[in-house]
């Protein structure tokens, strides 16, 4: 296989949802910890994540979200990071990247994007004219030996990834609790499916392992079928 293995690892309520809701403001990270039955047990999505690949995908958007635009610079770990973003990273979340991954992957549309103006060994910067999925892993094996890679992005891209059959695995982490709302981000988004001919870019998935976690929590673990 030309691109590496790719196995989606997110933390979901039971009724799919990847957020509490449909605004910036609302985070499973920073909303989950304050709901009794549900705070409990999520330490252990966080212990799983420490357990995943050592080549990490995720969006400036979510990053930002989660304040490393602000945070001080943390301790480097074994993590290589690949971070698709065209302008919600500024110049310190760049640096933050920097001095916390052990390479780190800019891929992005945007010529202009801080990452540019930005000197670091680990830095590197996949520009592409417009956004392809399978080049950008294919980059990611061929010129820096990623095999391996767990993907954490939000639910649009999920969807691109989905469509384009580019998911090996699925790891979900079920939260125990019900959010809602139409407009709140699922594991899958993007464009729905509207006619038969599109069923072949469906998910099929075989269960590999169920486990009951403490606190009402589950773990279902799928290889998806292409």
């Amino acid at each position: 296989m030309d691109r590496p293995v790719t196995t989606l690892y997110m933390l979901m309520s039971l009724d799919g949802k990847i957020s509490t809701g449909a605004t910036d403001n609302m985070d499973v990270d920073k909303d989950l910890p304050n709901i009794k039955g549900v705070r409990e047990g999520l330490h252990q999505y966080y212990e799983i994540e420490q357990t995943t690949d050592l080549w990490s995908f995720n969006t400036g958007r979510v990053q930002a979200k989660m304040g490393v635009n602000d945070r001080p610079f943390p301790d480097k770990t074994p993590v290589s990071f690949v971070i698709l973003d065209n302008h919600h990273l500024t110049d310190h979340g760049v640096r933050y990247f920097c001095a916390f991954s052990k390479e780190f992957v800019l891929v992005t549309t945007n010529p202009d994007h801080p990452a540019y103006d930005v000197e670091a060994d680990n830095l590197h910067i996949i520009l592409q004219e417009k956004l392809s999925l399978v080049d950008m892993l294919r980059t990611l094996k061929s010129d820096f030996g990623c095999e391996r890679i767990t993907i954490q992005s939000g639910g649009t891209l999920n969807g691109m990834f989905l469509r384009d059959k580019l998911f090996d695995y699925v790891d979900i982490v079920v939260a125990p609790v019900l959010v809602g709302g139409k407009d709140t981000a699922t594991l899958i988004d993007g464009e729905s499916l509207r006619s038969e001919c599109d069923l072949n870019k469906l998910g099929a998935l075989r269960l590999i392992e169920c486990k009951e976690l403490d606190d009402s929590y589950l773990r279902l673990r799928y290889l998806v079928i292409h």
